[in-house]
Parts: structure tokens; sequence; C-alpha cells
């Protein structure tokens, strides 16, 4: 593996993507997975199945008990803490693992919510910023879900602007403790929850963090919210009325809160990415089963070109997706490794480096979770419009992956940003012989496209044209991942056939789709170049060929 030490010179970056192609042994893929890390996901899975699914009556009515007590036996199972380590009650693997577990909650969303709010965003910033004093006095009972945690972020006015929070943090004349002022709103697991990871403006301008028990004087929550969708996970406001907070509960150092914060949204947006993969295997698995035994004018209507070519897509985005995500993990892995928890000095560049891929992730996952979704109800028609099916309560649960952890549009317009700051000339279009040439060649193209394209752009361009140059790096991400997932499966004498189909697929689309964006940026900002016109040459694959392919082998082994 690559030295990725964010001390030194590191072979992979991110944003790297962007310039050239990596060799196959360079790009973690789901092929790559470990017999360990295939022993974790098939414990989270016999865990979702035999003991999770059969609650769902219970969790969707809002049964805590039953919440809890799940939260406390995947405990014990070693999953809540799955990327803590040992010496702080957790069991010490890796990302990619935490990805795997995230993947396999999923199947049943609510559950899966909780499940995040105490293993991630409830427990890592203890973990990653907090003193050796509070990761020995919180780590082991978070990990062991004797006490269970919440991250209280968001208000009423600040969601995606979380830095103009209101809730203020001020000493007490003592000295002992602060007194916090405010209400923090959508607090997953607060019904419940034993801790607050909690954000506020120390002197009304350091936003910093603090770690607020319940039983702290002046301190409450609300009423639940009536959502739409993740009915079966607790979102209350926090409210915070003189909250004593003894001094030394404060999180990280006054005024760096947004470090916390946006560090630990980082990892969050790769589990969510995990978690997308998993409700779409989940909302696909059904379709395929109602579309085999739906009858409709004499047949089953799996048989009909239409049904079909909805199924071979799902599994396109299903199957492109979960490469990034995997793919991202191990990148994040890498940057960590060797880093301890005390050196912050290394953590804070290592959690910061893949905070693009993270977005990626977050984005592409979270819209494609949406597209299955959406297209799993409308092949059970009608019935998917009511509650006899599960296909609607996927369809209300999803909806809210495009908002949690930063909207996509702020994460669209975080991954331009950010890769605008990095060098983005690509070096050189790849030499592409063999199987899968052409789609090889279209993936240089798009860079030269990006590259030609981003030269006329900076942070004060218009947001429109932000989005639309983040929809190019993202294809671009996900190409690059699908080709090289393809060529390792070829290389290891599997079976190619759908994975090259599913490829030429993908990229014969996201063909389409950067051209598309590349008119629009160009239109709008008016650059004398003709970058979108070397998409031009791509020649068109005959996908209704490819998605039959695809539809066949979903059809035939039910997955």
């Amino acid at each position: 593996m690559p030295d990725h030490s964010p001390t030194g010179e590191s072979e992979i970056r991110g944003g790297d993507f962007l310039l050239n192609s990596k060799a196959a042994p360079d790009i973690f893929t789901p092929e790559d997975l470990t017999e360990e890390q295939l022993m974790i996901r098939d414990l989270a899975a016999r865990f979702v199945q035999d003991e999770v699914r059969p609650e769902v009556d219970n969790i969707e009515r809002q049964d805590w008990d039953v919440t809890v007590r799940l939260l406390k036996r995947s405990a014990e199972l070693g999953l809540v803490g799955i990327d803590v380590p040992e010496r702080y009650g957790g069991a010490g693997l890796d990302r990619v693992s935490a990805m795997l577990v995230a993947e396999q909650m999923a199947r049943v969303a609510s559950f899966s919510v909780s499940f995040g709010g105490q293993s991630g965003i409830g427990t890592l910033p203890i973990l990653y910023f907090g003193t050796e004093e509070q990761r020995n006095r919180f780590l082991p009972a978070l990990c062991s879900a004797e006490k269970l945690s919440a991250y209280a972020l968001s208000e009423s006015g600040s969601g995606s602007d979380a830095l103009a929070a209101k809730t203020t943090a001020t000493r007490s004349a003592d000295d002992s403790h602060w007194l916090l002022n405010g209400e923090k709103m959508w607090v997953t697991n607060a019904a419940f929850a034993d801790l607050f990871v909690t954000f506020a403006q120390v002197h009304a301008k350091q936003f910093s963090c603090f770690i607020v028990e319940k039983t702290f004087p002046g301190v409450a929550t609300g009423a639940e919210e009536h959502k739409m969708g993740l009915k079966g996970s607790s979102t209350r406001p926090l409210v915070l009325v003189d909250a004593k907070v003894p001094i030394g509960n404060l999180l990280g150092e006054i005024g760096r809160g947004h470090e916390v914060a946006f560090n630990i949204l980082n990892i969050g947006r790769t589990k969510l990415g995990a978690a997308a993969v998993g409700g779409s295997r989940t909302a696909l698995r059904d379709a395929i089963s109602y579309a085999k035994q739906r009858v409709a004018f004499g047949k089953p209507i799996a048989s009909f070109g239409a049904i079909r070519h909805k199924l071979a897509e799902m599994a396109i985005r299903i199957w492109v997706t979960e490469g990034i995500v995997y793919r991202t993990a191990n990148l994040m892995d890498q940057a960590i490794r060797g880093v301890d928890v005390n050196d912050r000095g290394r953590v804070l560049p290592a959690l910061k480096e893949f905070a693009v891929e993270a977005s990626i992730v977050k984005v592409f996952g979270s819209e494609t979770l949406d597209y299955v979704v959406d297209e799993a109800l409308q092949v059970f028609g009608g019935y998917g419009f009511t509650s006899e099916y599960p296909v609607e309560r996927y369809y209300r649960d999803s909806r809210v992956n495009r908002i949690f952890e930063g909207t996509n549009e702020i994460n669209r317009l975080m991954i331009a940003g950010m890769l605008l700051k990095r060098p983005s000339k690509p070096a050189g279009l790849p030499s592409s012989p063999g199987l899968l040439a052409e789609e090889t060649q279209a993936l240089g193209l798009a860079r030269t496209v990006y590259s030609a394209i981003s030269v006329h752009i900076n942070n004060d361009a218009e947001q429109e044209v932000l989005m639309w140059l983040a929809d190019i790096a993202m294809e671009i991400y996900a190409m690059d991942t699908a080709i090289v997932r393809v060529r390792k499966i070829i290389d290891r004498g599997g079976a190619s056939d759908v994975p090259v189909a599913i490829v030429r697929t993908f990229v014969n689309d996201a063909v389409s789709r950067i051209s598309f964006s590349a008119r629009q940026i160009l239109a709008a900002i008016e650059a004398p170049t003709s970058a979108a016109a070397l998409l031009q040459e791509w020649t068109q694959v005959n996908t209704v060929a490819t998605r039959r392919l695809i539809a066949e082998q979903l059809l035939d082994t039910n997955r």
C-alpha cells in the first residue's frame, strides 16, 4: 500500500482522481474485502435479519425500549464501537468495516439512523477531539451502549450555515462550569440519549463544542417531531436554559468547534453513502421479487422491457455507488493508519484529506437511493403507494438523506470549492488498449473537459456553475472507480459479462451528463473553449442490449 502519512508526501491525495488513473492495485474495491471484513459484514447482516427486522413495527411505533435494547445488543456484538480503539472499549477495526456495518443496518432505516447517531456522530467527536480523561470517561460506556449519545449541531435558523448558531456558552462567576442557553433542532436519539455533543458560541462569537449530559440542571428535550419518514427514530429539540456544564466538558478548543463539526461530518457522509447502498439493495430485491410474481396481460411484469430497464438501471447505480463508497473508506483508512488519536497535528490533516471524496459519496449515494426507491415503488404500481408493502416506507425514509450531513447543494458547492484549490491538469489521455478501451478513453476526455473548464472558474462563480462543475467531478470519480473495479474482476478470472455491461452503460450515460453540464457552464461563463466538443467523439452504446443482459442476471439470481 502507498504511504499516506499526512506529514509526508502521499502517492494518493484527495482529488487525485481528476488527474490520472492509478494502477488497479492502488484502488480498493469491494472485491478486496478481507475475510475478517466479510465476517463483520455477515455478523451485522444476521443481527439485522434475526433481531432488528422482526421488530420493525415496534420501532416504527416509537417503542424506544425496543430501540434501546437493540442498540445495547449491537454493542454486545462489538458493532457500536467498530472503529474505536480497543483501549477505549471498541473493536479497533477499520473504516471499511464500519461502512460494511452501516450498509447492513440500513435495511431498517429508522434503526440505522439511531445506530449511526450512537456509533458515529455521537461517539467519534470524543474519540478524535476529546482529552484522554474524556475518552476514558465516556468512550467505554458509549461503545457498550451503557450510555447513549446524540449530536446537537443544527438550530432553527442555522441548518446548513452551522457556524451561525445562536446557542451561547458563558463561564460561571466561579469558573467551575459553563452556562449554555439556546435550542438545538432535529437531534437524533434525543428521547433516550444520556449525553449530547453540543455546539455553542463562547462569548457569542467563538464556535465551540461541549459534552452535555441530560442530568445537568437546565437540560431538557422537547416533543418528537412529526416527520415524513424515519418515524421510528427519535428526533427532538434540545432545550438549554442556563444549563450547567462542568468546565472540563469542553470538547476540543474554544473557538475550534468547526473542526469537530466538519471533520466528523466527513466521516458521517461516507457512512451515509454506505447506508444508501444497503437501503438501495433492499428496495431492489423487493422490486425484483414483486416483478417476477406480479402478472399483467397474462405474464409476469418482469418480462416487460420497460420493467427490465428499471431493474437494470437500479442495479447499475447501486454497483457504481458501492464502488466509490469502499474506495473512499479505504482512502480514509490509509490516511489515518498509524496516526495516534492524541496526535492532533496529524489527525486533522488525515481527516480532511479526502473531504472531497466524502462529499461525493454522500451526494452520489443519497441520489442513487432516491432514484432506486422511486423506481422500486413504480414497479409495485398502486400497491407501492400503500403501506401493505414496505416499499412505501423506503420511499419516505430515503428523502431526508439529501438533507442529512449537509444538503446536497451545500456538498456540491464544497466539492467544487475544494477542488478548485487543487491542481486539475490531467497527465495526458491514458492509453486504452483492449477491453473497455472506449470507456477508458472517455474517462480521459472527461478529465480534459474538467481541466479546460475549471481554469475559467473560481470560488466566486455563480452557484449554479459550481454545482455543474461538481457534477462533472462526481461522474469522473464514479467512472474511474467502475472501470478499475471491472479490471480487477477480469484480472482475477471472475465472470465479467455483467460487470462490463454495467460499466459500458454507466459510462455511456455519464458522457451525456458531463456534456450537458459542460455546455451549461460554458454558456454561463462565456469561456473561449470548446471543451464540451471533445465528448462528441464518443460512440453511443446499445444500452438496450446491455441493460437486458443485466436484468437477466438480476432475475436469475434474485439479487
